[in-house]
């Protein structure tokens, strides 16, 4: 059995960045994450080991500093957090921040607001908290649910499949001949490298594993890319979802993963394979107690060809 790891995957350097930010400031001072700081249980285990505390809403912050995820937050929620008297620190992804500034642009340019990603996720609430009058799509039928406007000014969730959002602008267009339509692509460089990457592997390979937080959207937006090219995609969060039964008379696997995923778990889940692979039985561990703090700080080294975009 042959292991195809793909070229990009695993941390992004706004993942990494946030959690060195969450690490240094909690060595100085308590400090409270406002939600989760990544959707990857492993990292928020190895945080919570670390002091870093964790709530959804600012009320219950008993802490003098609130962390802002990486995920970003709207305007109106950092006021009421420094209504509070909290210290803010600041760890949302600068692409995320480039998002944030492309709705504000079409905002003042007289659009519009249509942001294509999930609704409740916490990366498109502050993309859309400050917001009065908006819309929010993910699908053809969002599209047609749709009011008839002047103007339409699109942007995307970091983490959506560039794909599918050139797709639903070209639906807004085709549903609204009329109306003038801009897009600002917002998708971040990592998320298209790692789809990119993903659909090299799937084309490859007999099964895919995609490792990644059960919540993690662009992991689960790996899934589903992998799987219009690959018939059996398996979704793991660690070595101990991986089942030996998945690679029988298997040649070649493919591995790929999300964004807020640690190296040390994916060289995890690669092990795994390879021991599997061989005829070697799969370790039975727990991976989230027995992943120490300093595993996961040794994966947050700033990637610098991604940082470099971020600056562009």
């Amino acid at each position: 059995m042959r292991i195809i790891r793909a070229q990009h995957l695993g941390m992004c350097f706004g993942v990494r960045d946030a959690i060195t930010l969450a690490l240094e400031t909690a060595e100085n001072e308590p400090i409270t994450i406002l939600g989760d700081l990544v959707h990857n249980e492993s990292v928020l285990s190895a945080l919570r080991s670390k002091g870093v505390r964790s709530e959804t809403e600012i009320e219950n912050v008993q802490t003098t500093s609130a962390m802002i995820t990486a995920h970003g937050t709207s305007r109106r929620s950092i006021e009421r957090a420094r209504a509070k008297g909290l210290r803010i620190v600041e760890a949302t992804c600068p692409l995320v921040h480039f998002a944030h500034r492309a709705v504000r642009q079409i905002l003042q340019e007289g659009f519009h607001p249509v942001i294509i990603g999930k609704r409740e996720h916490v990366e498109v609430r502050g993309m859309t908290d400050d917001l009065d009058d908006f819309d929010v799509i993910l699908s053809e039928e969002d599209v047609q649910s749709m009011k008839e406007r002047d103007r339409f000014g699109i942007v995307a969730q970091t983490t959506q499949p560039i794909d599918k959002v050139r797709s639903l602008v070209l639906s807004v267009q085709r549903r609204f001949p009329n109306s003038a339509v801009r897009f600002i692509d917002t998708v971040c460089q990592p998320t298209k490298q790692r789809q990119t990457s993903a659909v090299e592997v799937a084309n490859a390979s007999d099964v895919v594993i995609v490792v990644g937080g059960a919540n993690s959207n662009n992991t689960h937006q790996l899934v589903v890319t992998c799987q219009q090219y690959c018939n059996r995609v398996y979704h793991v969060q660690n070595a101990q979802g991986v089942k030996s039964e998945w690679f029988l008379g298997v040649e070649f696997v493919g591995l790929t993963a999300g964004t807020s995923t640690p190296d040390s778990i994916i060289d995890e889940v690669e092990t795994c394979l390879r021991n599997i692979g061989s005829g070697q039985s799969l370790k039975n561990k727990n991976l989230a107690d027995e992943l120490a703090p300093l595993a996961i700080v040794q994966t947050i080294q700033r990637t610098q060809t991604e940082a470099d975009y971020a600056l562009k």
